[in-house]
């Protein structure tokens, strides 16, 4: 249907898992498309060119405030405006008891999830306000609107999210700046692989504890966000939506 066709989007955490589906189904939804990590491989950027799509990768670090500003005045100067982000990059919860957490381990979990939120929407608002409006989605989790067992810093991490989401939501409203959240249940990407490697048994606890009885694909996350972003939703801010197979509605 490209539903976003024409708009310039944004997608952050784009080189793997959630984000990279992201950022293609963005493309085929007819939009420009700005792919932002650490590391993207080029490959990538060649592949959305090559379905007829334009698209740039910008290497940014979420927890640098200088290398989230540069991410988007360069989206800037290059297309004109900044109609859509998704805000999808992190990290993993370290599995603990929370006396056990490491200082070092709780910062690391916060920077990403949590401030590089912050500094991606404090920028990406900032652009949009400049051409009259626009549409966020963060990534938040299950884990945002109820907690779990030995993961205390990314349990904060995302339901300081779900609050960042809202706040924003409020702030900008009136200037036309739609800011949403998505909440995903358990999802087969790489992040979820390497959790697998070190926690045998794990998927097969988490499917039992899912009322679809599995989990997510990429792309069963990657659609609601999408729709948040588009047209179709213009009557939606401050709401976060759980793509969590029913683990909620015990």
């Amino acid at each position: 249907m490209h539903r976003l066709e024409g708009k310039i989007a944004l997608v952050v955490g784009a080189s793997k898992g959630i984000g990279l589906a992201a950022a293609r189904t963005f493309a085929q939804e007819g939009s420009t498309v700005v792919l932002a990590a650490r590391h993207i491989d080029e490959k990538i950027v060649e592949e959305i060119k090559a379905s007829g799509a334009e698209a740039l990768a910008i290497a940014t670090d979420v927890t640098d405030e200088t290398s989230v500003e540069h991410l988007v005045s360069a989206t800037l100067e290059t297309y004109g405006r900044l109609d859509i982000a998704f805000n999808n990059a992190g990290v993993n919860a370290a599995r603990h008891p929370l006396a056990e957490v490491s200082i070092e381990e709780y910062e690391q979990t916060l920077a990403v999830n949590l401030k590089g939120v912050f500094l991606a929407m404090k920028h990406e608002i900032r652009a949009m306000l400049q051409s009259g409006g626009g549409a966020i989605v963060n990534t938040s989790s299950v884990a945002g609107l109820v907690a779990n067992y030995s993961i205390g810093p990314y349990v904060a991490s995302k339901h300081g999210v779900i609050g960042l989401t809202k706040a924003a939501a409020l702030d900008y409203a009136k200037h036309n700046i739609r800011v949403n959240a998505i909440a995903p249940g358990p999802t087969q990407t790489e992040m979820f692989q390497d959790r697998q490697a070190h926690e045998p048994g794990v998927r097969e606890r988490l499917e039992q504890a899912t009322p679809m009885g599995r989990m997510a694909d990429p792309m069963e996350i990657v659609w609601p966000a999408v729709w948040l972003c588009s047209d179709e939703a213009s009557y939606i801010t401050g709401t976060v939506i759980p793509i969590d197979g029913g683990r909620l509605a015990f």
